[in-house]
């Protein structure tokens, strides 16, 4: 699968956001590292805190079928700029794929490429609970 053709199905997804408060509707296509592919649109709600991104549904739709190994993540936006995952998502997948690519778009279908890694550069996963087995990880 190329990732144009992964930008494109991101964007046909978010043709379903729900995004009647910021008006900013999101898509996210998520390759998994057998080829199958999750699709993911934002879905707002008044109690903002209620809502879920793109990203996140996409995850979860996988997750909740089996799915633990990812390969890249593309997420784009009826926007001008390209559309970057936020911070929850970024941790989110890292729990899973601290390898995945990312693919952030905009409407005209082009793209920009990260690493999770640059995304996210000091991330906090399961490996931070066994190595310091419940310590407090301040030095100051």
């Amino acid at each position: 699968m190329t990732y144009k053709t992964l930008i494109s199905f991101a964007l046909k997804a978010s043709e379903f956001a729900y995004a009647p408060y910021s008006n900013f509707a999101v898509g996210a296509a998520l390759l998994c590292k057998d080829g199958t592919v999750y699709t993911g649109c934002n879905v707002e709600n008044a109690s903002f805190g209620a809502g879920i991104c793109a990203e996140r549904v996409a995850l979860c739709k996988a997750v909740s079928e089996g799915k633990r190994e990812f390969s890249v993540l593309a997420v784009a936006a009826q926007s001008e700029t390209y559309c970057t995952p936020c911070g929850l998502c970024r941790q989110m997948f890292w729990e899973f794929s601290k390898e995945l690519l990312v693919l952030c778009g905009k409407k005209d279908g082009e793209f920009v490429t990260y690493s999770l890694q640059e995304l996210l550069p000091h991330a906090f996963g399961q490996e931070d609970f066994t190595a310091h087995k419940g310590e407090n990880c301040r030095t100051d």
